[in-house]
């Protein structure tokens, strides 16, 4: 990953478990990952290694899901030379404002 979010940025993310009370709908998306049609959206983060948020992979909306990913594996993905990339011009929004998020 060539463009990492800032540590000043990372720190703007509410903590893991801190939103578990807010509405699915109304939770905050912070960070935007993507490559190709894979695409990581983050609403927490433990400080260090994990992120919690919706992820769809390869276009695949029916599979797509809530969970734990890995900051680390998100920079070591390397797919024919191209790396993950941060939405640089992401700024943050609800979950229900994304029309690729689950919010059941």
């Amino acid at each position: 990953m060539w463009n990492i979010p800032s540590a000043k940025k990372l720190s703007e993310i509410p903590r893991l478990n801190e939103t578990e009370n807010i509405p699915v709908r109304d939770k905050m998306i912070h960070l935007h990952f993507f490559l190709g049609d894979s695409n990581w959206w983050v609403c927490e983060f433990d400080g260090n290694d994990q992120f919690f948020g919706f992820v769809v992979l390869n276009n695949d909306h029916r599979n797509s899901e809530w969970g734990y990913f890995s900051f680390k594996e998100l920079k070591d993905i390397i797919i024919r030379g191209i790396e993950v990339d941060y939405d640089l011009h992401w700024e943050p929004m609800k979950t229900s404002e994304i029309c690729n998020i689950k919010v059941w």
